[in-house]
């Protein structure tokens, strides 16, 4: 496996589905290597082998250090990035997992740079697609993007990590998991919670897990946490608001309903998809959001039924089945280089 980022250096949502993932098919038997600039993770069942990247320009340096790296012993190259110079040289089976478009991404980050970082990296992503034998996207919004790639294959949820405890806060409390600007819309949040939640239940709270918000009255910022740390916080909270105007899939979604909590998002595609529409949690308008959140918060029923339907989505992500589905790519891939017809599940 490649990835730019692992829980041991990055927050960056890939970098744990890479880690998730590999910790699935080694448990599953496989023999797993991860080739990642980070160290070794915490709970890692795999092995993991540092590439030196330096301190500027580090993706593509990534990139281009890949390149010297034999991986002829291996069966399967399984990449979550980077992997655009792995063209023109003989190399093992080549699966790329896309999770998101940089593409799309660049039309909701600031400033003018920032937005031709994310343009450059959006066509390394088109480039990738080209040099693996076989392109995987975690949702139908990511595939939207690469209308050429035929599998969809959604991330996964560590469900022996992520599930229900037997108690809630005392107080009524909302979870927030980002940041508090841009695209995740922390700030949206924390302004609605102050203008409607509060003044009509003074004892709410409203819990922040990121590193750039300022405390507020109710309000009380987290930073970074551990993963057991995170799980009991989603595991503890009324409510879980992830309010943000673009997500590729969206994972905290799935990490808050496989831990028996109720989900409330605004309009983006990833929790359209991961929500089944509203199906599975409410999805509404950014003028909504606050009353909507005093609605679920204090409708005891509603949110038990919001709880027993996101138990029951999470179970759609479950990480034997992700592996599972992988597995079956695996084999095709396999399969074809030896010109071998195969239907797999």
């Amino acid at each position: 496996m490649i990835s730019l980022y692992l829980p041991s250096g990055s927050k960056i949502g890939s970098g744990y589905q890479a880690h998730y993932m590999a910790n699935a098919l080694a448990r599953r038997g496989h023999a797993v290597t991860m080739f990642s600039p980070c160290g070794a993770s915490e709970g890692a069942e795999y092995k993991t082998v540092t590439v030196p990247v330096g301190n500027r320009l580090r993706t593509f340096a990534f990139a281009w250090n890949l390149r010297k790296i034999d991986l002829s012993g291996f069966d399967v190259v399984h990449a979550h990035g980077d992997d655009y110079w792995l063209w023109g040289r003989d190399k093992p089976a080549h699966v790329r997992t896309m999770h998101g478009s940089c593409i799309a991404e660049a039309a909701h980050v600031p400033g003018i740079w920032e937005k031709l970082r994310m343009v450059l990296l959006g066509l390394s992503e088109v480039l990738a697609t080209l040099v693996a034998d076989r392109t995987v996207c975690v949702s139908a919004n990511t595939l939207r993007y690469y209308p050429w790639v035929r599998d969809v294959i959604m991330n996964g949820v560590d469900l022996r990590a992520f599930h229900p405890g037997e108690e809630k806060e005392a107080d009524p409390t909302i979870l927030f998991v980002g940041t508090y600007h841009n695209r995740k819309r922390g700030r949206l949040l924390a302004e609605e919670f102050a203008r409607v939640v509060r003044p009509a239940l003074p004892q709410a709270r409203l819990w922040m897990v990121c590193s750039d918000a300022p405390e507020a009255d109710g309000v009380t910022v987290f930073g970074r946490v551990s993963l057991e740390r995170l799980a009991e916080l989603y595991r503890r909270a009324w409510v879980f608001c992830l309010p943000s105007s673009y997500e590729g899939f969206g994972v905290p979604y799935i990490e808050a309903m496989a831990c028996g909590t109720a989900v409330v998002a605004t309009p983006n595609a990833g929790a359209r998809e991961v929500l089944g529409g509203g199906k599975f949690g409410d999805i509404v308008e950014p003028g909504q959001l606050g009353s909507v959140l005093l609605s679920v918060l204090k409708d005891d029923e509603r949110r038990r039924q919001m709880e027993e339907f996101g138990l029951t989505r999470a179970l759609d992500f479950d990480w034997e089945r992700i592996a599972r589905s992988y597995e079956a790519v695996y084999a095709r891939v396999l399969a074809g280089r030896r010109g071998i017809a195969v239907t797999a599940p």
